[in-house]
């Protein structure tokens, strides 16, 4: 199966799990003629991979489908285990990560079961639990290479490790009522409070997983039924194994996933509601004030484009074309269009021109951006590793031949004024005559991008085309593939992040303002590195990971598909609101246009051979800086 896409196609093989393991991830494979296999494990992932090409890439790169645990890599297995099971000790315990876990939540677990431990004793008839509990404090001071087992569990308790069912004592022991008034809600307390401060650690998840089944399985246990052996005593293999610990860090959990979510997207998701409860609740600043406000508000972007990315990702991998390309073109580029247009808005109901410059800042930065520091971040780490890659030449030809279509149409205005300077004044009355320029333009540069589209799509696609697998591979279909999200549920996740997305875009936009009256750096500087930057934070991400897996041609057109999208659909979309509402005029400050014409003359140059390394990526990253530091030395616009 071949599927052709945009700007680079290639040819998606679904495969099966075995043979081609590489941490779990898609292995990318490039032969001498820079053409490309990309192995995946269903059709279903084709598709979004198709679809990544067609319509850019999707925040965060998430897989949509499951993945057999039993086909991933052990890395990604240990990920997902439930800490119950006694495997062969290899290497020392003592550790940087553990030796972490006794000063983050050792002691003060331990303190807790020590204090937990002498109320039951004064109880007298909870001496038992407080035996248990001395037990454990002693465990949870220093838990790698022990483990916690159950023994001759008793009739009259019933336990199951998925869903815990406890039957009181037939006899009514007072002892067990006596531990659950006084010593279990402590104990609860203390381990829902350590399972949330090492979650939102995300690397130190094991300790989560750790303090979660003590809380739900070991403690509401028979204290007599509860042993605790170090491992090296232990021998007898009819007990059941409920807690053994090795390590409590593991760098390996950015690759966590809750019913395909990624752990970083569920952590800062409560990030949202924060934002908008400080935001709308205290509505005059009198508990918090703008600039935390801000912070947070920008902030909450970073997992609502991943929820969006999510969303779009699902609905088009199951749908044909044709609804891919309306969810796409719907809801692709709404992250960014969310924030400009609110901010155009605030600013039209403000008289301020101010926030119109740091739109036009905010896109320039993106373009930079993608231009420069992702391809250049991108070849350092890939250089760092493979020490030379090698990526298609023609086919970033045609994303280069793009990039300075899309730039040259987008800044004409801008040198139509600077040519005629006296008929474009600043007032939208006398700069009459340079609208039509404006909504000419607005209307070429998307069509050139659908030309772009048929060009490697239909009638130039051998340019991209690639060799199909070897044979070596099973093909599975997408038969008995199970997708993380329905259509109906992503479209439901899709609709709701992008409200969300709305109230904290206009959130941001309201308290971004004293931030730009009282800041000693220049409303440029800000608008070119945070407001720009920080949504293309996944897009970062995917590059490095691209390049990593030796297949710097995707890194590459991560950032050349966002800068074409930015030129050729973000900004007509601007012009296309202005015309009905805001004033929106499309003529950039000599910094932006130089900046951007400088990029593209050089990303175009390094990208002329084919080869990348550390240097050309050192090179393009330093020609960024050196943008920034323009930038932050720049004085504020006139309208700020």
């Amino acid at each position: 199966q071949k599927i052709f896409s945009r700007p680079h196609a290639m040819s998606f093989v679904p495969t099966g799990g075995t043979g081609h393991q590489h941490c779990g991830e898609d292995a990318w494979q490039e032969d001498t003629s820079m053409r490309t296999t990309i192995r995946v494990e269903n059709e279903v992932e084709a598709h979004k991979l198709a679809n990544n090409y067609r319509f850019g890439f999707r925040k965060w790169n998430s897989h949509v489908t499951e993945r057999p645990i039993e086909n991933r890599s052990n890395i990604v297995r240990e990920l997902y285990s439930d800490l119950n099971s006694v495997k062969p000790q290899s290497g020392s315990l003592i550790t940087c990560g553990n030796m972490a876990y006794c000063f983050l939540f050792g002691w003060w677990i331990s303190l807790s079961y020590l204090l937990v431990g002498v109320l039951m004793f004064l109880t007298i008839i909870g001496a038992p639990y407080g035996k248990l509990c001395w037990k454990l404090s002693c465990y949870f001071l220093w838990p790698f290479g022990k483990s916690i087992e159950k023994v001759n569990t008793r009739a009259h308790y019933d336990y199951s490790i998925g869903s815990i069912t406890w039957l009181f004592p037939s006899q009514g022991d007072l002892y067990t009522y006596a531990w659950l008034l006084l010593g279990y809600p402590l104990l609860a307390v203390i381990h829902t409070l350590a399972c949330f401060l090492s979650w939102i650690l995300v690397f130190a998840i094991p300790v989560a997983k750790m303090n979660g089944r003590t809380l739900g399985i070991i403690l509401l246990m028979p204290p007599e039924d509860v042993h605790i052996h170090p491992l090296k005593r232990l021998q007898s293999y009819e007990n059941q194994v409920l807690l053994c610990c090795y390590h409590s860090f593991n760098w390996y959990y950015y690759k966590y996933t809750l019913d395909g979510i990624n752990v970083f997207a569920v952590n800062l998701l409560p990030l949202v509601i924060v934002t908008l409860v400080i935001g709308y609740v205290d509505s005059d600043n009198k508990f918090v004030s703008s600039e935390i406000k801000f912070a947070t508000g920008v902030s909450s972007i970073i997992p609502l484009s991943y929820y969006i990315g999510m969303g779009i990702a699902s609905i088009s991998a199951q749908s044909n074309f044709a609804v891919g390309a309306v969810v796409n073109a719907t809801f692709g580029s709404i992250t960014e269009m969310t924030f400009y247009i609110t901010a155009l808005l605030r600013g039209h109901h403000a008289g301020s021109k101010c926030y119109e410059e740091v739109v036009k800042s905010a896109l320039t930065g993106t373009l930079l951006g993608c231009v420069l520091f992702i391809p250049g971040i991108s070849m350092i780490v890939g250089g760092c590793k493979h020490r030379e890659q090698r990526f298609n030449s023609r086919s970033a030809g045609v994303s280069s031949a793009l990039l300075f279509i899309s730039v040259g149409g987008v800044f004409a205005p801008t040198l139509f004024s600077k040519a005629y300077g006296s008929l474009v004044v600043v007032t939208w009355r006398v700069s009459f005559s340079s609208r039509p320029l404006v909504y000419t333009v607005a209307v070429l540069l998307p069509a050139a991008y659908l030309i772009g589209l048929i060009f490697t799509l239909k009638t130039h696609s051998h340019i991209y085309d690639t060799q199909a697998s070897d044979g070596h591979t099973h093909v599975q279909g997408g038969h008995g593939v199970v997708v993380h999200w329905s259509r109906c549920r992503a479209l439901s996740v899709l609709i709701l992040a992008t409200l969300l997305m709305a109230f904290c875009a206009d959130l941001t936009t309201e308290h971004i303002k004293p931030i730009l009256d009282h800041s000693a750096i220049s409303q440029y500087f800000i608008g070119v590195t945070l407001l720009a930057m920080v949504t293309e934070i996944p897009e970062i991400m995917n590059g490095i990971q691209f390049a990593l897996q030796n297949n710097i041609s995707l890194s590459l057109e991560v950032g050349s598909c966002i800068a074409v999208q930015v030129c050729m659909i973000q900004i007509p979309l601007l012009i296309l609101f202005n015309a009905f509402y805001v004033r929106f005029v499309l003529i950039f400050s000599d910094l932006h246009l130089w900046a951007s014409i400088f990029s593209v003359i050089v990303v175009n140059y390094i990208f002329m051979d084919g080869k990348s390394d550390y240097f050309q990526g050192t090179a393009l990253v330093v020609v960024y800086l050196i943008l920034l530091a323009l930038y932050f030395f720049a004085p504020s616009p006139p309208a700020c």
